[in-house]
């Protein structure tokens, strides 16, 4: 085991698919020149090289398709985005080109390319660079989405993902970049589509992903011994494919849910998760289905109103204590 930062854990995964796939590349603004904004891609352009290690206009729609192409000729290209928001910009080449392309042409062209979407709050980032949009894509059929909150998964959802012979968006949220944690030191891929339950319990059941579920694991930690086995912990991982079932066999047992994501509450993953619960498992519920997430406005930049508008741990202890003490 080692013990290494989020963005370390994803440079590392670079590193050996890089190594093990000659096909492998990468290419975004300041990829090779600077190393990432947060340090991602740090030394990679000194190991393979400017033609496998690219840095690129600033014009998204133009990364995308370019890597797009690529795919399609046979590479495998990893691409930044360097913010999740500038998605925005390219969703012609997401929505209409990555998505179908394998559909359109009847499965004989794969397109195995990997976006890399830094995502989510972290000091003060404002409107246009806090973003978390991954229910957007959660809609598009033909693209997978995951979102790992941990530096183990981090390098082996990013390994999986680039050996996936389909399109994946990869989110990454900035404020974990930073968190360190223990990887393994084998080549363990962690899978697509499967969600990890990280605690056991008997009385609720809460669903997170990405940095929010480091928040849920930190209100656990903080609970008195009153709540010990009372409450089980699901990382989702994967957003698309969403691992329902393991939700279901969780609420089967513990007859109550909460859902916890960063991203705006209306629309969001956690509605989609909530209408699976009520469609396949309602009789099995002993309290409503509670959702948090953030209020549906832009992020501040203020530090005092940006706490208001995304989720805190207060939320969810509040929303803890209210579900285990519901009564029908």
């Amino acid at each position: 085991m080692s013990t290494v930062t989020f963005a370390d854990a994803t440079l590392r995964a670079m590193r050996e698919e890089m190594a093990r796939d000659e096909r492998v590349f990468v290419m975004g603004e300041d990829i090779a020149r600077q190393g990432g904004i947060f340090g991602q891609f740090k030394g990679l352009a000194d190991e393979f090289g400017t033609e496998r290690v690219r840095d690129t206009p600033i014009s998204e729609t133009a990364i995308v398709g370019a890597g797009i192409g690529a795919a399609l000729a046979g590479m495998i290209p990893v691409i930044d985005m360097h913010f999740a928001d500038f998605l925005g910009v390219a969703m012609d080449e997401v929505l209409n080109q990555m998505a179908k392309i394998r559909y359109m042409f009847g499965g004989q062209a794969q397109l195995p390319l990997v976006l890399r979407a830094p995502d989510g709050v972290t000091r003060s980032g404002a409107a246009q660079h806090s973003q978390s949009l991954e229910a957007l894509f959660l809609h598009i059929p033909g693209l997978k989405v995951v979102a790992p909150s941990n530096p183990q998964d981090a390098r082996g959802l990013l390994k999986a993902a680039i050996r996936d012979p389909n399109p994946v968006i990869y989110f990454e949220q900035k404020d974990l970049f930073r968190r360190r944690g223990e990887i393994t030191d084998d080549d363990a891929l962690t899978p697509i589509g499967r969600a990890h339950l990280r605690r056991h319990g008997d009385s609720l059941t809460i669903v997170s992903y990405s940095r929010m579920l480091t928040e849920v694991e930190a209100v656990c930690d903080q609970l008195g011994p009153e709540f010990q086995g009372r409450i089980e912990v699901i990382d989702l991982r994967t957003i698309v494919p969403m691992d329902v079932e393991t939700v279901l066999r969780s609420v089967r047992k513990t007859h109550r849910i909460l859902i916890v994501h960063e991203a705006v509450k209306r629309g969001g993953v956690g509605a989609e998760l909530a209408a699976e619960v009520a469609e396949q498992a309602i009789d099995w519920l002993d309290a409503p289905v509670v959702r948090i997430g953030a209020k549906p406005f832009p992020i501040p930049f203020s530090p005092v109103l940006e706490p208001i508008i995304v989720p805190q741990r207060d939320d969810v202890a509040e929303a803890i204590n209210g579900l285990l003490t519901y009564r029908l």
